[in-house]
Formats: structure tokens, C-alpha cells, sequence
């Protein structure tokens, strides 16, 4: 397996999340910046879609990533660090635009529960699709012949047996034991990407 670290000490996209944030608590610069790589667009999003202006925006992202600085010592469950970061930014975004409403004299509790709305859909959108990631990066790690056998099982409608048998050029007897066993090494591959269940 890889490191996640190339010859020049530089941090690769392999790296567990909680070895990046063990690295970014220790002053890497570069594990810092594979943080905000893989984590930016989901902390954008969540505060765009709060439908704050540009400033206000950047402004819920900046206080974002500052809070996970002032914590990164303090996250428990790495694997869930989307989450976290979802979570503060929506924070951020919601106390910003109660600022802003304040500020203009506007106190319309309907609009900012629709707000809130939104930002929960936006929130379950952008932590599945950071979940989507996680398992193709990890069903990269797998050999070729595991990861065929795995989208070929998890097709919608499921093939026959006797067609993945055929395909695959193995028994029939053989294909759930190869299954569970792809399946296994799948799981340790998440459990090294920080991904627990």
C-alpha cells in the first residue's frame, strides 16, 4: 500500500483523513492544503447555498477552515470530517445572514427556515457525493479482477450467476466466497481512507 507521501515529502491524495488531520496539527503545510483540496467545494457549497452574497460567503468559508485550525487537535471522528465542516459552515452561513437581515431590518423567520431547508438538501447532496469518492478511491486500491467482479455484482438489475460464472471464468460455487472476500479487502481499504461504518 502507499504511503500517501512522495520522495519529496509532499502529502498524495491517498492519505487517511485522520493522518491529515494528525499531519495539519503538527504544522504540515502540505497536509493542510490536501485538507482544503479535498474538502473545499463542499464548504463553498453549503455557503452558497445559504444565498449569501459573495463577501458573506467567503467570508463563512474563511471562518470555516479557521475553526477547523482552532480544533483540528480536537476532531474525534476523522472519517466524519465532511460532516463537521458542513455542519460549521452552515453555522457560519446562518449567523451571517441573520447579521445581514438584522443589519437591513429584515427578521423573516420563514425565508431563513427555507434557507435552512436548502441547505440540509445541499448538505446530504454534497456528504454523499464525498461518500461516492471515498468508496471509488478505495475500490481503486483493489485488483482488477476484484474491482470487475464488484461492479458487475452491484449492477442494477443484478446479472445471473451464471453469467458472471461464464464471464469470469470461474464456478459458479466460487463467486460468493470471491464477492465476500473483494468485499473484505474493500473494507480494509476504506478503514485506511478514515472511512468507518
Amino acid at each position: 500500500m502507499s504511503t500517501g507521501v512522495t520522495p519529496e515529502g509532499r502529502v498524495s491524495g491517498d492519505v487517511a483523513v485522520a493522518e491529515l488531520l494528525e499531519r495539519a496539527a503538527a504544522g504540515s503545510q502540505d497536509a493542510w492544503n490536501e485538507i482544503v483540496r479535498r474538502y473545499e467545494r463542499l464548504v463553498w457549497s453549503v455557503a452558497r447555498a445559504h444565498r449569501l452574497d459573495a463577501a458573506d460567503a467567503a467570508d463563512a468559508v474563511q471562518t470555516t477552515w479557521l475553526r477547523l485550525v482552532e480544533h483540528l487537535g480536537a476532531i474525534h471522528e476523522p472519517d466524519r470530517l465532511g460532516a463537521w465542516l458542513a455542519t460549521t459552515a452552515r453555522r457560519e452561513s446562518l449567523r451571517l445572514a441573520g447579521r445581514r437581515r438584522r443589519e437591513q431590518g429584515q427578521g423573516d423567520d420563514d425565508e431563513l427556515a427555507t434557507i435552512a431547508d436548502d441547505a440540509v438538501d445541499v448538505e446530504a447532496s454534497l456528504l454523499a457525493t464525498e461518500r461516492d469518492a471515498t468508496l471509488l478511491r478505495a475500490l481503486r486500491r483493489l485488483d482488477d479482477r476484484c474491482q470487475r467482479l464488484l461492479r458487475v455484482l452491484s449492477a442494477s438489475p443484478p446479472p445471473r450467476y451464471d453469467a458472471v460464472a461464464e464471464a469470469f471464468g470461474m464456478p459458479i460455487g466460487s463467486i460468493g466466497p470471491t464477492r465476500g472476500r473483494c468485499l473484505q479487502r474493500l473494507r480494509g481499504a476504506l478503514t485506511e481512507l478514515g472511512w468507518s461504518s
